[in-house]
């Protein structure tokens, strides 16, 4: 395989000597497709994995220009009307978002979806519509030629709706926007996706959220399928003005994290004093002994237990 594979990706580093620091996984990619031909993937097979890159390479063109800008994504029913208390929550949410400098990716089509878009405006918002033989067409708040990707597959819009957000907002929903939340909580649970905040919002006395938590507190966690901490990874929030203080709260100190050779590094604005990380050394023992490292605290992790590394941000953004 390697007597083809290395020169085609080298030739490809010579045309496009951007990507020379990732011939590695370029590599990778080649040899997956030529795995293809050689155990005779079925028309089907090709087709999927064909129309799978191809999604996730038109969505990568899309978001491109906009990598550096902060984003936020926005999941809600398709069946909001305009007028309705939940869509004038989206469209103020992400307006008030776009003052900030933020970036909204929605799903493209009508109801909630559009009242994000709508609120953002053009120039602040990233559409991600789904190809459905009775809805959606993508809504009228998007600019179908430079901010727009059509997709086929739910799995690649999912891909593209979560990749590059740092936060992410749902509104009450059917089928489409609960799936969208469970795959968000078990990335962020599994650590498949960087930490970030999650926000269920609904009407001042709503409570399609407190229901949804009442099924999963008392028979999800009540039959230890899931933990009871888990619940620190979504916040439930009743107004606009609670979303944008748990996000801005989330954001305080908190800037990244990453994990190499099983020390986990949280970057932050402002490190801990001595007595502080003796304080997280005792209220978020898992990871203890906490170090400091200039304005980030390493500590040794490893890589699974997810909703403790949350804890460990929380704790840290109360600083």
């Amino acid at each position: 395989m390697h007597d083809f594979v290395d020169p085609f990706v080298e030739a490809l580093v010579e045309r496009y000597p951007q990507v020379k620091e990732r011939r590695g996984e370029l590599r990778t990619l080649v040899e997956s497709i030529v795995e293809l031909a050689a155990v005779r993937a079925s028309a089907d097979d090709l087709g999927i994995a064909v129309g799978a890159l191809t999604e996730l390479v038109e969505a990568s063109a899309v978001f491109s220009p906009w990598h550096s800008h902060p984003k936020l994504t926005v999941f809600g029913s398709a069946r909001v009307t305009p007028g309705a208390e939940h869509y004038r929550m989206a469209e103020a949410l992400s307006a008030a978002m776009a003052q900030r400098g933020w970036i909204t990716v929605s799903g493209a089509g009508p109801g909630i979806m559009e009242a994000a878009a709508k609120g953002a405006g053009r120039e602040h918002t990233i559409g991600v519509n789904v190809d459905l033989p009775f809805e959606q067409s993508a809504n009228d708040y998007i600019d179908a030629e430079t901010r727009l990707v059509e997709m086929k597959y739910f799995f690649t819009r999912k891909v593209a709706l979560t990749k590059e957000s740092l936060t992410f907002v749902f509104f009450p929903g059917g089928l489409g926007t609960l799936d969208e939340a469970y795959e968000l909580l078990t990335l962020l649970h599994t650590g498949k996706t960087k930490p970030s905040p999650v926000i269920l919002i609904d009407t001042e006395h709503g409570t399609y959220w407190e229901n949804w938590l009442a099924f999963m507190v008392g028979s999800v966690m009540q039959a230890r399928y899931l933990d009871p901490e888990s619940v620190c990874l979504f916040e439930i929030c009743h107004s606009i003005e609670g979303a944008m203080e748990s996000i801005e709260r989330y954001y305080s100190n908190f800037v990244g994290f990453s994990l190499t050779e099983g020390t986990a590094r949280v970057s932050l604005r402002r490190a801990p004093s001595d007595a502080q990380l003796a304080d997280l050394d005792t209220h978020v023992a898992r990871f203890a002994p906490y170090q400091r490292d200039g304005d980030s605290v390493t500590f040794a992790f490893d890589g699974r237990h997810y909703v403790g590394l949350r804890l460990v941000i929380d704790a840290l953004n109360r600083l």
